[in-house]
């Protein structure tokens, strides 16, 4: 190996003998001749076979053909220096052919090659036995043979000879072990570090490239680290840095120098040595795109690091990346948005790539040919962008948001999670989500929604919670078949995708239309489902299935058997009875295409007037003049809308507050049959007249206004119907037997004190004395709540 190129000759042989003369015209000769008794013959077979193996890799596997190989693999260790030494030549000239490799890798010749490696050994030896195990350690079985068979030491110890090419072939297999973790491990412990930077300054170049290489492996160790600091490694690679002759060296020193970049220690003793100033000199100077390309990953990795992040702020790096975001070169632009990435974790480094004109130029990379150009721009615009709306505007002013939209159906899982995220980050600005919105984004997060990646379905969901906080959005993601992807998401069992999932839930449970689209695809029975479970219920479940219940009363009321004061009963209501927890319940629409059959009555709440009526025809006709099919409508109860005309002028004129809620139990008590005796509860004939009411109607579904003999149930639904409409506060719970009960809230005034008391909870009579109020928990009370 010359100096800066490749060995010229091997070292001489003391000892000399002519060639066979089968060399080159017969080759089987001389492999037959390895077996020979006589040792001059075998040396001079050897040679032969050396030379003719010498020639080209046809040459090789022509002597493996003629079974070269077990002879000598058998003849390295003989006892014979010069058979050995020229056996050794063959052997490792010809594994440098793949076949003869793979070939070898058979014939466990690993262990002796080993022996073969002490310092005592022929320099001859040492080259083409190192040669041999260079070839062989690419492959990891071989690999972990050359370790278990104790490989490591002699060769770190081969380092330190001055036989380049000895050199060369030890720190290749070395290269090629500490591929592996477990063997980066070991050579700390065998002190390889030293001999590395001491061959640094090798005459030649091969050699020092793979120096570098090496270290730049073996220094993602902290132990390697810890005594490159120690060895003072990083003053060497500065001063390759800083030799221009060295200058094709400096792109593997910059990939060292990013490994100690990433270790706080490290960048500590950098800076107490003045080599930051160096090194910053350099990266901000280097022209050509190899060179700025690694010398940014260097920044990026600085940038992992809170103190020496503050470092680059200070020394004005941005504005370095920033130039460098506009260069023809992909992969210098890669690397400066992957360090704008980086750099974009501290607030004031986001405003000054804004400042600078940057956020433009990272956008501008969203239209690269390179999905890894692409997929590192989005990385950082998602940094750009987090807790920051003026980084937001920007983007969006430069036309960002469209092509992020665009890309939620990018192939490249990353890509799409940092399209999602951003525009996440995005949306939290009014204009900017309805301009998102007009882009098709919510069509465009159905892909990301169909994905098994569980990254990409957290960013997905988490930038839907974002979208869809208005009907349009909604309905656009319904109409894209997004609803059912979304419940669909609540089987799973990853927990931050089950989370996020009911996140989303909870937001599209914000209209009761949403609500009931999530509920025909089983949100309900899978949220009961998931509360049920100690591993995968949580604060978030709960919220959802609470939601999906607070914007669908009918529903709530069927599982809970409550209403809240503050859930306010409107049109469209309906009470089915208590259900179970598992079974799906069903739309007002499908129960009223039902046939009639003998199970209790749907009670209905229609609370439509009929100037109102008028307005949605005329608003369906105009939507929907193509549509043959006249469209579902609820059974007109104007029963239903004289009582509520009754309780606004009868009741609401009263100032007392319990006398308002008297007159309405008495107003209810006697639209559904009047007071009933206890004790002639049994002759009360409710049932008969719901049955006939069934009949008439010809469906099961009943509108309340028509039941005039009705029971606790129903006189408790009324009640809490006319007392939401005009305005009074009450609750609504269901009982066993066809009981239920409204329950109200009232302050009662102490004379003594001339002050009220603390309020009291009563349950209004609504079937025995109506108008009564029994204080809960009383024996009136319980005694009106069960039989």
């Amino acid at each position: 190996m010359g100096k800066k190129g490749k060995r010229e000759s091997s070292t001489p042989c003391p000892e000399t003998f002519d060639p066979l003369p089968v060399e080159s015209k017969t080759p089987e000769t001389a492999v037959l001749l390895l077996n020979s008794p006589e040792e001059d013959i075998v040396v001079k077979a050897c040679k032969a076979i050396y030379t003719f193996a010498e020639k080209g890799d046809e040459n090789k596997v022509s002597l493996l053909g003629l079974g070269a190989l077990e002879p000598l693999c058998r003849i390295i260790t003989h006892n014979n220096k010069l058979v050995k030494r020229n056996a050794f030549m063959a052997l490792g000239t010809m594994a440098t052919s793949g076949d003869v490799k793979n070939a070898l890798k058979k014939l466990d010749v690993i262990p002796s090659i080993i022996k073969q490696l002490s310092l005592e050994e022929d320099t001859v030896v040492h080259e083409f036995a190192t040669l041999c195990l260079a070839s062989l350690s690419v492959d990891f079985v071989c690999k972990v043979q050359i370790v278990d068979n104790q490989g490591l030491p002699p060769l770190i110890q081969l380092l330190s000879i001055s036989e380049p090419d000895v050199q060369k072939n030890s720190l290749e297999v070395v290269f090629n072990l500490v591929q592996d973790y477990k063997s980066r491990l070991m050579v700390v412990e065998m002190d390889l570090i030293p001999p590395l930077l001491e061959l640094l300054y090798s005459d030649f170049p091969v050699i020092q490239h793979l120096v570098l290489n090496t270290l730049q492996k073996v220094t993602t160790e902290k132990g390697a680290l810890a005594m490159f600091r120690d060895k003072k490694g990083f003053d060497k690679i500065m001063d390759i840095l800083n030799n221009v002759d060295f200058s094709d060296l400096h792109s593997e020193a910059l990939q060292v120098v990013a490994n100690c970049l990433s270790d706080s220690e490290s960048i500590h003793l950098i800076q107490e040595d003045g080599n930051l100033n160096r090194l910053m000199d350099f990266l901000l100077k280097c022209s050509t795109p190899e060179i700025q390309s690694k010398a940014v990953q260097c920044i990026t990795q600085m940038a992992q690091n809170s103190e020496s992040l503050k470092l680059l702020c200070e020394q004005k790096v941005e504005a370095f990346l920033v130039d460098l975001l506009n260069v023809a070169d992909v992969n210098v632009k890669t690397s400066a948005c992957h360090a704008v990435a980086a750099m974009s974790l501290h607030q004031a480094s986001k405003d000054c790539f804004r400042d600078l004109g940057g956020i433009p130029a990272v956008v501008q990379s969203l239209n690269s040919n390179s999905s890894i150009n692409k997929e590192a721009a989005t990385q950082a615009l998602a940094n750009l962008t987090y807790s920051n709306q003026l980084n937001a505007f920007a983007v969006y002013d430069a036309g960002g948001h469209e092509i992020l939209v665009q890309q939620l159906r990018e192939s490249c899982p990353k890509t799409v999670v940092s399209s999602a995220a951003t525009l996440r980050n995005m949306a939290e600005q009014e204009v900017i989500r309805n301009s998102i919105l007009s882009h098709g984004a919510m069509q465009a997060l159905v892909e990301p929604l169909k994905s098994s990646d569980a990254q990409i379905l957290i960013s997905a969901t988490q930038c839907l919670s974002v979208l869809a906080c208005d009907n349009r959005a909604r309905e656009e993601l319904h109409r894209a078949g997004g609803l059912q992807l979304l419940v669909n998401l609540l089987r799973s069992f990853h927990k931050d995708v089950l989370h996020n999932a009911c996140l989303a839930v909870n937001v599209c449970a914000s209209d009761e239309l949403t609500t009931m689209e999530m509920c025909k695809y089983g949100a309900l029975e899978l949220l009961q489902e998931i509360n049920q479970s100690k591993n995968r219920r949580s604060r978030v479940s709960n919220l959802a299935m609470m939601r999906l219940l607070h914007s669908n009363l009918s529903v709530k009321y069927s599982l809970t058997g409550h209403l809240a004061s503050t859930d306010i009963i409107t049109s469209g209501f309906y009470d089915t009875g208590k259900s179970c927890s598992s079974q799906r319940i069903l739309t007002l629409e499908e129960l009223s295409t039902e046939p009639v059959n003998q199970h209790r009555p749907i009670i209905a709440i229609n609370l439509t007037t009929e100037k109102k009526k008028k307005e949605d025809k005329q608003k369906d006709e105009a939507q929907s003049e193509s549509v043959t099919e006249k469209p579902w409508s609820m059974m007109d109860d104007v029963s239903l809308q004289t009582l509520i005309k009754e309780a606004n002028e009868s009741i609401l004129p009263l100032n007392d507050e319990q006398e308002q809620f008297a007159t309405l139990a008495r107003l209810v008590s006697e639209a559904m049959g009047g007071a009933v005796e206890m004790e002639k509860l049994h002759e009360f004939p409710w049932m008969l007249r719901l049955s006939e009411l069934k009949f008439q109607l010809q469906s099961n579904v009943i509108p309340i206004g028509l039941i005039s003999r009705g029971i606790y149930c129903h006189r408790a639904l009324l009640f809490k119907c006319l007392a939401d409409c005009i305005g009074l506060s009450c609750t609504l719970v269901r009982g066993e037997y066809n009981r239920a009960w409204n329950e109200i809230l009232l302050l009662q005034w102490n004379p003594a004190s001339q002050k009220s008391s603390q309020p009291r909870r009563f349950i209004v009579d609504l079937m025995h004395q109506p108008g009564s109020l029994l204080a809960v928990n009383t024996p009136a009370a319980l005694q009106y709540q069960t039989i």
